[in-house]
């Protein structure tokens, strides 16, 4: 027994000591140094020179599945959609391909700016979407779906074919074909500057002045009276994504030295709903408020309109949760939901009952 005990403190020891050494130097005491491994799951960056792309390929054909199942119902099914975020695809054409230059990013007259437009590596969009899409579960791609979902783009956007497999092999060569590869410049004397054959020269040669300043900008935006309630009450139907919450358009603009009215006592609180409460919080857990309101659509229909429609059919919402499905509601798909079976009724139950708060 007391050799099993020596085993036990000597590992012990070793341990102890195996932490001491792996301990700041600069910050004694403190945390420890970060081992290979643990830099390597944080060093996913892949540079405009594709150092730091994982070796794999991904075909326009599988990118389409991807696409439709996990990115369609954000950014449209040819990724034109401006309902959830700003157009990816569009703007661009066959001659931009050719020059590298995008002919529409100079007429004032465009009507927007796409992703595709203004995007001069497709470095870019390997990265930005291996770190951060599905928007609701970002870094769950594997590498195969990101190359997948990238040729996919590149296809809708007439940069590659449809038989089109981008790889790590080939890439070099869809880089060469960008619309807007030739639309950035590196001659501002800002990062990345000279390493890359910008000017050495800083960009701004003042000097520090705290003296006779001018007066600092006041930036504001209001509706005319005769046009603030045109389209109904602009606060309840911005999304509640992002910061812009929009103005309550069924009362006046508050005029500068002129008190608002004062708000209208505060009703009584409501008994304590736990069963909305509770399903609420399945809700937000797995982010179906991202598409779905309680009482509002923002990109899917809000959860009172579908309760009108469902009424009493726990089951069958049940199913439409975890197959999800189109054109009921809108063209724009839900994807199937992986939540677990006692969740998805639990929040079936909620809708059926009338989905109240």
């Amino acid at each position: 027994m007391s050799r099993f005990r020596n085993a036990v403190l000597t590992v012990t020891l070793m341990a102890a000591a195996g932490l001491a050494t792996a301990q700041s130097t600069q910050y004694p005491g403190v945390g420890r140094a970060a081992t290979p491994k643990e830099v390597a799951k944080w060093d996913i960056d892949v540079r405009p020179d594709f150092k730091g792309l994982p070796a794999g390929s991904g075909s326009v054909a599988k990118g389409q599945d991807v696409w439709e199942a996990k990115c369609a119902h954000c950014h449209g099914v040819f990724g034109e959609s401006n309902e959830v975020f700003s157009p990816l695809i569009g703007g661009t054409t066959a001659e931009d391909i050719k020059n590298g230059r995008v002919a529409n990013l100079q007429r004032t007259d465009f009507p927007g700016r796409t992703t595709i437009m203004k995007v001069s590596t497709v470095s870019t969009l390997w990265d930005y979407i291996n770190r951060a899409m599905p928007w609701t579960n970002p870094k769950t791609l594997t590498t195969e779906e990101v190359y997948a979902v990238t040729a996919f783009m590149l296809n809708l956007a007439n940069i590659v074919p449809d038989n089109y497999v981008l790889s790590d092999k080939n890439i070099a060569e869809v880089q060469a074909r960008m619309p807007n590869r030739n639309g950035m410049t590196t001659a501002h004397a800002m990062w990345p500057g000279h390493e890359f054959g910008g000017v050495k020269k800083p960009d701004t040669a003042n000097k520090i002045c705290m003296k006779d300043c001018t007066p600092e900008a006041k930036v504001a935006s209001l509706l005319p009276d005769f046009a603030r309630n045109a389209h109904g009450n602009l606060q309840e139907q911005n999304r509640i994504v992002g910061p812009q919450r929009g103005a309550d358009t069924t009362k006046p603009e508050p005029k500068a030295g002129i008190p608002v009215a004062a708000a209208a006592p505060v009703a009584a609180a409501k008994p304590e709903n736990n069963e909305a409460k509770a399903a609420i919080a399945l809700l937000n857990k797995h982010s179906c408020t991202a598409c779905h309101g309680v009482d509002k659509k923002i990109v899917g229909p809000g959860f009172n309109e579908i309760a009108k429609k469902q009424a009493g059919k726990t089951d069958y919402l049940v199913g439409r949760i975890k197959a999800g499905g189109v054109g009921v509601y809108g063209q724009i798909p839900m994807p199937p939901q992986s939540l677990p079976d006692a969740d998805a009724k639990q929040i079936a139950e909620w809708i059926s009952k009338g989905a109240s708060k």
